[in-house]
Formats: C-alpha cells, structure tokens, sequence
C-alpha cells in the first residue's frame, strides 16, 4: 500500500435498446443478468473507447451518480451506473420475502455487469469507480482481469468499532439491534424510514449487520471467495476523506489490507474549497473539482 496521499426496455445479450430519456438522466437500460433485470443508466461518450463502471455505495440508487457519470462523459469517457437487485430501479413490488443476500451484489451483479460491459461495449479500457460497498466488494468480482484500474471513495471497513464519532455509537445500535430486528420481524430493513436511502431487503441487511459486527467486516466471512482480492491486481486509488465518520482514514486503511496494489489519499474537504463532504460529499453535483484527479489517476494507470 503505497502513502496517503417509467418502465424501460430490457436488453438482452444482443445489444441495447434505450427509450426517449437522454441528457443528464442518461440513456436507460434494463441489463440481464442470470435472470434479474438491473436498471441501469448508461452516459455515452461518442466514439469513445474507455468505459467507467459506477457501483454504488449500499442502499443507495444510481440515479444519485448521474452528476458525476455525466461529468465523466462530457471529458469523453462513457460511464454506467446501475441499480443492484431489490435497490432502486432493481427492486420488486416488495421486498419482504425478496432473496437477495449483500454477497450478491459483487458476486452477481457487479460481475454480471462487468461481463456486460465488455460484451456490449467492448472497450479498451475499463474502469471502476466504487463508493463505500462499491469499492470494498470489488476484489471478489469473478471477472478482475477485465478491469484496468479503480477509484474507492470511502471504501472503508464497515466494522462498527472504527467508525468516527458519534457514528460508532449509532452503527452499534443499528448493526447490533435494530437491522436484525426489523430485517426479521418485517422481512426488510426500513432505511427509508430511520435515515436518507432505500430500504434493504432482509437478507442484504442481515448479512450486512452480521459482517458489522465482524471485526474484519466482511473479511472474516469464510464463505465468501476472499482469495480474489489477491487476483484483483489492478491498481487502486483510494480516498478517505476528513470529515466522514462512516468512513474514517482508519477504516479505509483496514479494508484496503485485502487489495494488493493500493494508492492512499485523504482529502481534507477546506483543501478543495469545502466546508463539509462527509460520506456522500464527494459524489455531490457541486464537486466536480474533485473529480479531475481521479480522472487524470485513471488515466495514467
């Protein structure tokens, strides 16, 4: 580890259909895969050949990365944000009763979309930019050959005991308590209700409260394929920022142990000429300021 520094069309294996909703929003898809649809949101850069892969943090939909894939499409690369199943755009009438553990997530969805990427798109280079669980699982795609270099934002341990502040106390609370609580009384987790993000189906939530509670977060899970973080050889950028308490420096540098070639940087958010960023900052439509030095990494990796 080097120094800190409406409904839409589905697309089949054949190509893309997309509907009348441009601009900002993106052209919309439907992406299958092994036999569930994922909305996602594809921002072409004509004529370009690099691809950037948007995953999400958890609970969070697509549709909050539009600035950021926007942005990255008008300096000329395409970017793809995407919904993970039973999140946003992906999630059925009801999620009580929905199975779908977090583990899914990477080893479904993520690698699922990877391999669209390269079979539809075909580019010459593809990128990663992963925030929180978008960076943490991305060591445990099936497919890390295909990818040529990532960006993590706050892509920490999820360990409740290193996060910052009054964050501990209230991740405790959530992981110890109440997820498990909610997640098998109502067959979900009710995020939408307690806080800003989508509900979680009940097993994602389990799961996820259960490898909180992990001193090593997902780490310590033996079920899970963690020797592919050795083969996720590509290089990684990733950022810790100042004032997130979910995603402390030392939460980052726990999860960033697993990956083998690591750049670290820490952003002090008044550096940049902000007064706060937090978790969800760095993604915000006015920080595009940020967003020119992980481009320029990316590109020179």
């Amino acid at each position: 580890m080097r120094g800190i520094l409406a409904p839409v069309p589905v697309v089949a294996a054949g190509g893309i259909r997309q509907n009348a909703a441009m601009g900002q929003e993106g052209e919309q898809l439907v992406i299958d895969v092994q036999g569930h649809a994922l909305a996602a949101s594809l921002f072409r850069a004509r004529e370009s050949k690099t691809v950037v892969l948007v995953n999400s943090a958890t609970a969070v939909p697509r549709q909050f990365y539009r600035y950021f894939a926007d942005y990255l499409r008008a300096s000329g690369w395409s970017a793809l944000t995407y919904d993970y199943r039973g999140i946003g755009g992906s999630a059925p009438g009801t999620l009580a009763g929905f199975d779908v553990r977090m583990r899914d997530w990477v080893l479904r969805d993520m690698s699922g979309v990877i391999d669209w990427v390269a079979a539809n798109l075909a580019p010459e280079r593809l990128y990663c930019v992963g925030h929180s669980f978008g960076g943490q699982a991305l060591g445990m795609v099936a497919n890390p050959e295909a990818v040529r270099a990532a960006v993590g934002v706050s892509a920490q341990s999820g360990y409740w005991g290193v996060q910052g502040g009054a964050e501990k106390l209230r991740t405790g609370i959530a992981v110890h308590t109440l997820m498990p609580l909610f997640a098998k009384t109502l067959g979900y987790f009710p995020w939408s209700k307690l806080a800003r993000g989508e509900d979680l189906p009940g097993g994602v939530a389990l799961e996820w409260s259960r490898w909180c509670r992990n001193r090593n977060y997902l780490l310590d899970d033996e079920t899970l394929p963690l020797d592919r973080y050795q083969r996720f050889e590509a290089p990684l950028l990733a950022y810790s920022i100042e004032d997130d308490l979910w995603g402390t420096a030392r939460a980052v540098d726990e999860m960033m142990r697993a990956y083998s070639n690591v750049t670290r940087r820490h952003i002090v958010p008044a550096d940049y000429g902000f007064d706060a960023l937090g978790h969800m900052g760095y993604f915000r439509r006015n920080s595009a300021t940020l967003w020119d030095e992980a481009i320029a990494w990316l590109d020179a990796n």
